[in-house]
Formats: C-alpha cells, structure tokens, sequence
C-alpha cells in the first residue's frame, strides 16, 4: 500500500527508504494488514509459491531468515528489480550483487550453504541481512526438507 501512496502522494520522502516503509516494520505491517505475523519453517518448496506471482505474499530468505516482503512490492513483486529473489534463498544473489538466475537454487536442489563464497560477500551478504532485518518482519527459517534438499 505505501507504493500506492507514495506514487499518488508525491513519492518516497526519505533517501534511506526506497519501499516506503518507515518505522519498525513488524508494527507498520500489523497496522496496516490486521494480520499476525506467523512464525514458522519453510522448506525451499513451501518458500517458492510465495513470489507475488502464485500467492500475494512475497517472502524471501536470507542466511536461513525468512522474510516478509510485500511491503516491497516494487522491488521484489513481478516485475521489479529484485523480483528473482522472490520466493526462494536470496544469499548468494545479494552476496554477489548478482540478479542471474543460476545464482538460484531450485526448490528440488540441495540448499546453498554458501561457503565458497569470499570474506568481501559475505561481509556484503551480512550488510544486506541488517538492512532486511530494520525493514521487514522475520516471520521464520529457512530448512531443507528430508529427502529432497539434503
């Protein structure tokens, strides 16, 4: 809804916030969805359908943290710049600076563990992870499903 807003309204008002979403994000979404944030797990398979294209909802992961972000449309929703990473492990795209497809894992392919990535990724990944976590709710974990992530 902030997107709606802010193209009607006359945009984004601070630099540090391209979504929109000011304040802490776990509140702005309660106030503005009436929804409980759920907590839960997600395998890689139950993670795909929610990329704003087969549900509403866009979640996305990072180092094993799911996050809610359709807060983000914009950005991660069809269409947007990030859209890729929707609904599956964004890691080691963000790591990389890398919107390449192959930089993702299916939902039927073991899960990234990403440790052939360099100290600079990583440090860029943990930068990426701090944002997320100022400005989207965590609502679970990322965990391989028996028999097919493993």
């Amino acid at each position: 809804m902030s997107f709606v807003k802010n193209l009607l309204f006359g945009g984004v008002k601070t630099s540090e916030d391209p979504t929109g979403v000011s304040g802490d994000a776990k509140d702005s979404q309660q106030t503005e969805n009436k929804e409980p944030i759920v907590e839960g797990q997600f395998y890689p398979r139950t993670l795909y359908k929610f990329n704003g294209h087969d549900d509403e909802k866009i979640f996305l992961a990072i180092k094993g943290k799911v996050f809610d972000c359709t807060q983000g449309r914009q950005f991660y929703g069809p269409s947007g710049p990030y859209s890729n990473f929707a609904g599956h492990d964004a890691s080691r795209g963000l790591a990389t600076n890398s919107f390449e497809l192959d930089t993702l894992k299916h939902w039927n392919q073991p899960m990234d563990d990403l440790s052939d990535l360099q100290k600079a990724d990583l440090e860029a990944l943990n930068g990426w992870l701090e944002h997320f976590e100022k400005k989207y709710p965590c609502i679970g974990v990322l965990v391989p499903e028996p028999g097919v992530n493993v």
